[in-house]
């Protein structure tokens, strides 16, 4: 999210979540805010709350229509900038990363992960093979996301190295 406002040049109050306590910095409840407590929520200039970072990033780019971060409505090109963003929020950050950053996952499914997204992460450099972005020629709010995913491999020393396109 924090990218894709940065790339549309829309500033955003960013205030971060202890995630351990659910506490924002002031101390109050963050399922105050959002009850889910494990997503970014964004505040919208009439009050309400947008949650999902998939979703608040289509809403910011949305807000800057000319921009290429998101192809116009009713385009086949917005459907595979969206096609992208699914995969990356259900095959690499719940079924590739998830399981690795619970504690309660047992060291034999923690394997078993790992090697699913090996597999995962193989496939998308494949795609990467012959292009620089994700659709194309053109940085767009699936290219923030799937960068924002794809850094984890840090937190859980993944060598990227074997995928130079992922790693370009």
């Amino acid at each position: 999210v924090d990218i894709v406002a940065r790339e549309l040049c829309i500033p955003l109050e960013i205030e971060w979540v202890n995630m351990t306590t659910k506490r924002l910095q002031d101390g109050s409840d963050y399922f105050s805010v959002n009850s889910k407590g494990t997503v970014p929520t964004l505040e919208l200039p009439d009050g309400q709350h947008l949650s999902e970072g998939a979703v608040i990033m289509q809403y910011l780019a949305d807000q800057r229509p000319d921009s290429p971060m998101l192809a116009p409505a009713g385009t086949m090109q917005r459907y595979r900038i969206l096609e992208w963003m699914s995969f990356v929020g259900a095959d690499l950050h719940k079924g590739g990363f998830t399981p690795l950053f619970k504690a309660i996952t047992p060291p034999e499914y923690r394997a078993i992960a790992r090697q699913y997204l090996q597999g995962r992460l193989q496939w998308l450099n494949d795609q990467l093979a012959d292009r620089d972005f994700l659709t194309g020629a053109n940085f767009t709010i699936a290219d923030a996301h799937c960068y924002t995913i794809a850094m984890w491999t840090k937190a859980h020393d993944i060598d990227i190295s074997p995928w130079p396109h992922l790693k370009a």
